[in-house]
């Protein structure tokens, strides 16, 4: 058997030898035949219409018919077959929670053009590779709620993602209350891994519930945490007071992160800390948590085949009842 195209395949391919059959008609209706043509020879053709009729101009096409249906023939006894695939998944996925920062900081602009941003197009980038996981999103500032449950649709989520902006709620960082929110949502999961990426930039100053219990609940079920903190070091670029009418103003402050709080937490639960201080920095950091929390895929191909010669077969012996018809009506000569 031998592939044709992607998905096609000839069973006997042997029989396509006898193409070489096409050819010889092609010389034998247009250079041999034309020596046994039968001739009148007049003296002059001023007597004679100039042009011709449509059945003179196509009566050279008609022996093509008659070779096209040949070769159909020849295709189709080398049997062409469409080959189906049919791909029976069984993964071992895991649970991701994300938990982003939302606080009006996220939109300093020590990355281009901020954080937030940023952080939102990585997020994505890391979503589009986990085909088989559920994933869900939670967003937090001066309070915490899940703007995405775990889902497969990456797609639903990854529109969540880009609709984020800050001011969706009140301001603030209530790392706490994300968290806890993210581990409520992943608590009755039965999947082998359950883990949640926290993102912020800042320190915890909001919310009712204290991140380090938040982090111990995220351990009693079993749950692995990933911090990230976002953030250059030094100064950056950031909102310092809003006008009346909701516009930030920019002024350069210091840059101020609980790194100790997150390492507590990601250690507590049996993750990692990660610093990002750009966006290739981020990039690496969803790229080592993707390859540290890998899915278990088995992938069984069923391939079916479904035969193709019937069509041709078909339009071949459409092609040579045309050609007996027209030969012997509109084109018949005359002997």
């Amino acid at each position: 058997m031998i592939s044709f195209w992607n998905n096609f395949y000839f069973a006997s391919p042997w029989w396509l030898v006898l193409l070489i059959i096409v050819p010889i008609m092609v010389w034998w209706y247009y250079f041999s035949g034309k020596k046994t043509e039968s001739r009148i020879v007049v003296s002059s053709l001023e007597g004679l219409p100039a042009a011709k009729s449509i059945r003179e101009r196509m009566l050279p096409y008609l022996p093509v018919l008659n070779i096209a249906a040949v070769a159909l023939m020849i295709i189709a006894m080398a049997r062409p077959q469409l080959m189906l695939k049919e791909e029976k998944v069984k993964a071992d996925g895991i649970d991701i929670m994300m938990a982003m920062d939302l606080s009006s900081s996220m939109l300093s602009r020590d990355f281009n053009p901020d954080r937030l941003e940023v952080s939102k197009m990585v997020a994505k980038e890391f979503v589009s590779k986990r085909n088989y996981d559920r994933i869900g999103l939670v967003v937090f500032a001066g309070e915490a709620f899940t703007q995405c449950p775990l889902t497969v649709d990456h797609n639903i989520l990854q529109n969540f993602l880009s609709e984020l902006q800050v001011g969706m709620m009140e301001d603030g960082t209530a790392i706490g209350m994300g968290l806890a929110t993210a581990v409520n949502r992943l608590k009755d999961s039965k999947a082998k891994s359950k883990i949640i990426i926290l993102l912020t930039d800042g320190v915890n100053n909001a919310g009712y519930i204290n991140p380090n219990t938040a982090a111990e609940i995220a351990k009693q079920y079993g749950v692995k945490v990933y911090t990230i903190a976002v953030g250059s070091m030094g100064e950056a670029l950031s909102p310092v007071n809003r006008t009346i009418d909701g516009e930030y103003f920019f002024a350069m402050s210091k840059v101020e992160i609980d790194t100790e709080l997150l390492k507590s937490i990601s250690m507590m639960t049996g993750g990692k800390y990660f610093r990002a201080i750009d966006r290739e920095s981020l990039e690496n950091i969803y790229t080592e948590i993707d390859k540290l929390e890998k899915t278990e895929i088995e992938v069984n191909v069923f391939k079916r085949y479904k035969d193709e010669y019937r069509g041709l077969l078909y339009w071949a012996l459409g092609l040579l009842i045309s050609g007996f018809l027209l030969q012997n009506t509109i084109f018949r000569k005359i002997n």
